[in-house]
């Protein structure tokens, strides 16, 4: 296939090496247009975990020579000395390269296994490769099996289906308990690092509108500018609001860092009257509980703490890891299918070239037997000859094929191609004849990867 990924990630290096390494949005163009020299089409892939480089060899050169320029060519770019760089890397050729990109594009390789943004991050970094005309049409075939192998593990294992960070486990739960979020209004107490993140995951969602309630005007209007691209509707308003803001809030989650209780059970009642009991999910990460933890006695109110959401992430990471071994098993069989598909696909190519040079040499045949004709030779005597040449012309390649399998083959591959060519011409089986030995039109050949 003339596959190879060059790259390093969380697991070979360090922080520091990471970002050394890292290329930054203004540099992509530059590193695709220059990697086109040394390769027949390239991806770069860089995030905060990982840079990549995946690449086809060119024509008539060796995946070897071509792997060592594009290291050469990263230390160049990177300014960094090779024996600086070599320990962190990892090189994969051909099967162990796709096998890599498959298991890294299904979330398999990731810090957070079965996490789903890496997919979108190479499709980011395809389109950019695009754009630079750095994609051949072949390395475009095999980003097109990569994806559609992602696509089928994640639908047919659960791999990437449980939440494993707190964001993602509240918004989880909010979609638990009401049906349609954009009717809902979350309530943000404290725009904290934590309770940003959270929010975040909740507000997109998509729902109707949210009240940030902060001690630090400054902070909450930071955290509005980041919902308002996602949020219809934004309040911000001080923190000794808190209970006249409460009884609006479908969705609460808090996270300020205060050594006092800022919800306490009278306020979610008086809170839940106003609502007429319209049901209250209370989400509490801070550390002490901003929310009395008696507030989980009343009806209509559903309460987590920090470490209700941590057990629910420490179940479905365990639940994750089982669900990754059916999956590495099936990405294992996907490889295997995509490079059958690679190998028909190129041999279409070769057939392609095989049936033009047999179709020359027939040509050449037919024009020396018609000229025969013209010249008055006896008819049924030009035939037989023209006959005779085709039949020496087609065989001669397929004969020598076998010859040559028969002595470096083993004895079953020998068999087989043996079969295949004796029984070509069989009339139950000959795709030329018809059922009153009629010729019929050539068969097209295989799909080639510029046929997409």
């Amino acid at each position: 296939m003339q596959l190879l990924v060059i790259g390093l990630n969380h697991k070979t290096a360090p922080v520091a090496m990471r970002e050394q390494l890292a290329f930054a949005a203004e540099d992509l163009p530059i590193a695709l247009d220059s990697l086109k020299a040394i390769t027949q089409g390239a991806v770069i892939l860089s995030t905060c975990n990982r840079t990549e480089i995946y690449a086809l060899a060119p024509e008539g050169q060796t995946l070897t020579s071509t792997m060592s320029q594009v290291i050469e060519w990263l230390a160049a770019f990177k300014n960094t000395p090779m024996q600086k760089i070599a320990p962190h890397l990892y090189q994969y050729q051909n099967n162990h390269a796709l096998l890599h990109w498959v298991r890294v594009a299904s979330g398999l390789d990731s810090m957070i296994l079965g996490e789903p943004q890496i997919l979108g991050q190479i499709k980011q970094a395809v389109r950019q490769s695009r754009a630079k005309e750095g994609i051949s049409s072949k390395l475009s075939w095999v980003i097109q099996q990569v994806f559609a192998a992602a696509k089928q593990v994640r639908n047919e294992t659960r791999v990437g289906s449980q939440a494993v960070s707190l964001g993602f486990a509240a918004a989880k739960l909010v979609t638990q308990i009401f049906q349609k979020p954009s009717n809902n209004t979350l309530l943000v107490v404290a725009a904290g690092e934590m309770n940003r993140l959270v929010a975040t995951n909740i507000a997109g969602l998509g729902v109707g509108k949210v009240i940030i309630c902060n001690r630090s005007p400054e902070r909450a209007a930071l955290l509005a500018s980041e919902l308002e691209t996602i949020v219809p509707q934004i309040e911000i308003t001080p923190l000794d609001q808190l209970a006249n803001v409460l009884p609006q809030a479908d969705i609460v989650t808090s996270c300020s860092g205060s050594l006092y209780t800022l919800i306490d059970k009278t306020m979610v009642k008086q809170a839940l009257k106003q609502r007429r009991h319209q049901p209250m999910l209370m989400i509490d990460l801070a550390v002490p509980r901003d929310i009395d933890p008696t507030v989980s006695e009343l009806d209509d109110v559903y309460l987590y703490s920090i470490d209700d959401l941590q057990h629910v992430i420490a179940g479905n990471l365990e639940q994750r890891r089982q669900a990754a071994v059916e999956a590495e098993l099936l990405v294992s069989q996907i490889v295997v299918a995509i490079e059958r598909k690679y190998l028909v696909r190129q041999v279409g190519q070769d057939i392609q070239q095989y049936r033009e040079q047999a179709k020359h040499h027939a040509d050449m045949i037919l024009s020396q037997s018609l000229q025969q004709l013209a010249d008055g030779h006896a008819a049924e005597a030009v035939l037989t000859e023209l006959t005779r040449k085709l039949t020496q012309t087609l065989t001669h390649a397929p004969s020598k094929l076998l010859r040559e399998t028969a002595s470096e083959q083993p004895v079953e591959t020998v068999n087989f191609v043996a079969q295949q060519l004796t029984h070509a011409f069989r009339k139950d089986k000959c795709p030329y004849l018809t059922h009153n030995n009629t010729l019929l039109d050539d068969e097209p050949a295989s799909p080639s990867f510029d046929n997409q």
